[in-house]
């Protein structure tokens, strides 16, 4: 296991980058510490593989260091870093057994065939997946697959660090939640460092301790799940977790007064700078309807079980609000009101109010 180290880290696929818009991953400073579980987040596109590929040493960044506990790897091959990874597609052989799939990793090191039962039976354990141990891997399920390719990940003792690029791609909707509960089960018991590449954030939610969150090659925001949901850094996080994802919607502000739609509309905190393309963010969870405030028409209605979502018309603003019990028919007129505490003012995508304790 390693605390891993980003420090100034720049990568462009272009021979002579010239400026930021030539960068895949533009500058991007990390800690993760030793034996925890990271999500990377992002949609297609956002610099995941990539910076990915980096950490594991099949790419070399044009700029900045990759350190593993404090010991500079970033020139080292991938052989050299102790590093395993699990893909989309389950590397495994299908003419091994299972049993044999799982000791591979370790008969390749020359690690002691009493210790190579040891730990293939103790990972077949985790993996729930013992009885198969005798099966050839071409006769297994895609996720059981999956999970045999995880465990190739875990067998080895001196792994600094497991990643996965997108491992449940290719599961089922209906098995991708064992996995997934598997994957964190496996974390609490090994203890290893994991890191878990994904845009579905699910996936990432429910696995990470702490989600790094991409768009265009940027970090812009790392927290716990919690702390993406309730205080979003960026509309981006804002839009992109949660269901719906937050509104956010165009605003006018002057001198820490803010309107939307030319009504006045309290924020939480204290409105910070001056000037720029300034949007209300708030989740549809913290919309209700109401005898007053904000006056809109229904536009439509998603029963989606437990609630609905009522889509509302603001003039030309579409507004979210999550509903529990009776809801409006469509095209009637009604009115929302916003909860002030998570009413939030971005300036240029950024949060713009502060709290003070």
């Amino acid at each position: 296991m390693a605390k891993i180290t980003l420090k100034n880290l720049r990568h462009s696929y272009l021979p002579n980058p010239k400026g930021r818009e030539d960068f895949a991953l533009k500058e991007i400073d990390l800690d993760w510490q030793d034996g925890g579980a990271y999500a990377l987040l992002g949609p297609s596109g956002c610099g995941k593989s990539t910076l990915l590929n980096i950490i594991s040493g099949l790419l070399h960044p044009s700029e900045g260091a990759i350190l593993f506990d404090d010991k500079d790897v970033t020139h080292l091959p991938p052989d050299q870093r102790n590093i395993a990874q699990v893909f989309q597609f389950p590397v495994i052989y299908d003419t091994m057994t299972v049993y044999d799939n799982l000791a591979f990793p370790l008969r390749n090191r020359g690690v002691a065939a009493a210790r190579v039962d040891e730990r293939v039976r103790e990972i077949a354990e985790m993996l729930e997946v013992t009885e198969m141990l005798g099966t050839r891997a071409s006769h297994l399920s895609p996720d059981n697959k999956q999970k045999i390719s995880m465990g190739r990940g875990l067998v080895r003792d001196d792994v600094n660090v497991v990643m996965f690029d997108e491992p449940l791609t290719v599961i089922d909707p209906h098995l991708k939640w064992k996995l997934r509960s598997k994957l964190k089960e496996l974390h609490q018991r090994v203890k290893a460092t994991m890191i878990y590449v994904t845009h579905d954030q699910t996936e990432a939610l429910t696995f990470a301790d702490q989600v790094v969150v991409m768009q265009d090659g940027e970090v812009v925001q790392i927290g716990t799940p919690v702390e993406l949901f309730e205080r979003p850094q960026h509309t981006f996080v804002g839009h992109f977790i949660g269901s719906p994802g937050m509104n956010v919607l165009p605003a006018a502000e002057d001198k820490g007064k803010v309107s939307l739609n030319g009504q006045a509309i309290a924020v939480e905190g204290k409105v910070m700078g001056a000037g720029g393309n300034i949007q209300l963010g708030i989740r549809p969870e913290f919309v209700s309807l109401s005898d007053a405030g904000l006056q809109a028409r229904v536009r439509k209605v998603s029963d989606i079980g437990r609630h609905c979502v009522v889509e509302a018309m603001v003039g030309d603003t579409s507004i979210k609000a999550v509903v529990e019990g009776e809801v409006p028919p469509q095209g009637a007129e009604i009115h929302l009101a916003f909860r002030q505490d998570q009413t939030r003012l971005y300036r240029d995508g950024w949060l713009a109010t502060e709290v003070t304790p």
